[in-house]
C-alpha cells in the first residue's frame, strides 16, 4: 500500500470515530433516534468508503507486484473494475 493511500485510509477512519464518538454522546445525552440514526450513517458511509480505498490500493499493489508496471490504458480499465469493490 502506498503512503499516500494509507494516509488517505487514515483520514477516512479517523473521520467514521469522530463520527462514532459524537453517537455515543448523543446516546449518553438522549438524543433524537433521527439524529443518532443521521449520525450512525456518516459512520457507515465513512467505513464503506475506507474500505473502498483499501480494497482498489489491494488490488492495485498485488497486480503490479505480479506483472510489473502498468501503461496508463491499463490502470484506467482496472481503475474502473475497482470501482466495483464499493459494493463489496
Amino acid at each position: 500500500m502506498s503512503h499516500h493511500t494509507d494516509k488517505q485510509l487514515l483520514n477516512r477512519l479517523r473521520r467514521a470515530h469522530g463520527h462514532l464518538g459524537k453517537i455515543v454522546g448523543m446516546i449518553e445525552a438522549n438524543r433524537d433516534g433521527m439524529e443518532v440514526a443521521q449520525q450512525m450513517q456518516a459512520v457507515i458511509g465513512a467505513l464503506e468508503n475506507a474500505k473502498s480505498v483499501l480494497i482498489r490500493d489491494h488490488i492495485e499493489h498485488h497486480l503490479e507486484e505480479i506483472v510489473g508496471p502498468l501503461p496508463a490504458e491499463t490502470r484506467e480499465k482496472l481503475a474502473k473494475l475497482s470501482d466495483l469493490a464499493k459494493f463489496l
